[in-house]
């Protein structure tokens, strides 16, 4: 089964209302939804600054072949090993990153899915 995370533009007050609304839910007895990995952002320019290229390459090339320490990540990459350091702890920082109980680099998503509202 795919695991993917959704990323989507949305303010703290959305997110909180959304919260909200799922505790009524299951305070009410309804069916509980399959909980769903999401990543909000809170504009396009903090969601375009955290997901640039470079980053995303980074996050396939470590979904693809597995985890991975910093420094064999950067000489798979071709790149410098301080830029790779600083993008992992961009990605770590926002939870696209996480370590394994071994310390290394690990990218547990297959998909990222990103939702961009054009109208309320």
């Amino acid at each position: 089964m795919d695991k993917d995370i959704r990323v989507e533009i949305r303010d703290a007050e959305d997110s909180a209302q959304e919260f909200v609304k799922a505790w009524q839910r299951a305070e009410a007895g309804e069916a509980v939804e399959e909980p769903v990995d999401r990543l909000y952002f809170q504009d396009l320019g903090a969601l375009l600054q955290a997901l640039t290229p470079r980053r995303l390459e980074l996050l396939k090339r470590l979904h693809d072949d597995g985890s991975e320490s910093v420094r064999a990540l950067a000489r798979k990459l071709s790149r410098d090993y301080k830029n790779v350091y600083n993008d992992v702890q961009a990605l770590e920082r926002v939870g696209l990153i996480v370590r394994t109980a071994s310390k290394l680099l690990s990218a547990p998503w297959d998909r990222v899915v990103a939702e961009i509202r054009l109208a309320a």
